[in-house]
């Protein structure tokens, strides 16, 4: 045993973690002392404390409330793995065999789902008593389904989450791209305007409400234009249908990528600026533990190219 070297000495425990990941889902001190059940000032001197220890602030102060640094992003990642890996360690101490856990998901957008299953393989070695069901009946309306317990989890990406009773975490975020055939009067343009998209028809999938009023706001502001919008039910055939000439395909970068090596389409942002639309992911806290394995798989295997967080 002598030759056994002394593990490392943290300068953060776990309850510094708690605090941490506390404050970056909640935004603000008061929440953050409420789901922990703590006082407010408790939780303000906890966070002192650790960037006191730290050497370096892990939140910015802002009027909408804290909003973790690079450094308060980076312990948030590694605090998430660490607490899991923990309970982990606890769960095989107490009890090696794996329990059934059964759990209810829905993606808010339905081009998603293609990318869900390799995050789901990784669940599964995390959670091998896991049993996984896509609810996607519910894919247009998640959040009711969610806070009504006929849902576990739900993927979203623009639909407004209440805080009772729910959690809920940022994810990635990736930008809504405009595609259009090479032929297509607007392909020789470098970027598209507000008053291009109003007269030429857009192409979209089965987009929830709450995207479309997302999509509208990101782009006209307070206007409300009428807009010629026809919608297809696969990415394929938006992207066919773009591509014969009939209108201009509204879709996710990271969904259209592998289906552009033909040439025959063109991709066309916003001169206004890019149009990122923000993931994250939401969950009942009945199933807290083996949703954030699932968040954490699924942060690992966001696909190439999109912002985490």
């Amino acid at each position: 045993m002598d030759d056994i070297a002394p593990p490392p000495s943290p300068r953060l425990d776990v309850r510094d973690l708690r605090v941490v990941l506390a404050l970056a889902s909640a935004g603000t001190t008061a929440r953050a002392a409420a789901a922990l059940h703590l006082t407010q000032p408790a939780v303000s001197r906890a966070l002192l404390a650790a960037e006191d220890r730290l050497g370096t602030r892990l939140f910015d102060r802002t009027p909408r409330g804290l909003v973790p640094t690079p450094a308060g992003q980076e312990l948030v990642s590694g605090a998430t793995r660490l607490l899991l890996e923990l309970g982990d360690l606890e769960h095989r101490v107490r009890a090696p065999v794996a329990p059934s856990i059964r759990m209810r998901l829905v993606c808010e957008c339905y081009t998603a789902y293609h990318w869900l299953p390799s995050a789901l393989v990784t669940l599964r070695k995390s959670l091998p008593g896991i049993h996984l069901s896509l609810a996607v009946e519910h894919t247009q309306e998640p959040v009711p389904a969610l806070v009504a317990g006929e849902l576990d989890v739900a993927l979203l990406t623009t639909s407004s989450v209440p805080r009772a009773g729910i959690e809920c975490r940022p994810l990635f975020s990736d930008e809504i791209i405009f595609v259009m055939a090479a032929s297509h009067p607007l392909a020789s343009r470098k970027a598209l305007t507000r008053d291009d998209l109003r007269e030429h028809t857009l192409l979209t999938g089965q987009t929830p409400a709450a995207e479309s009023h997302w999509f509208m706001t990101h782009v006209f502001g307070r206007e409300r234009p009428r807009l010629r919008i026809e919608r297809l039910p696969l990415t394929e055939a938006i992207l066919d249908v773009a591509r014969a000439g009939l209108g201009i395909a509204v879709l996710s970068e990271w969904i259209t990528t592998p289906h552009l090596g033909k040439g025959d389409l063109v991709v066309k942002r916003l001169a206004s600026g890019p149009l990122r639309r923000p993931w994250r992911m939401a969950w009942r806290n009945e199933v807290q533990d083996a949703a954030l394995r699932l968040h954490a798989a699924l942060e690992s295997s966001v696909p190439r190219g999109l912002a985490v967080g």
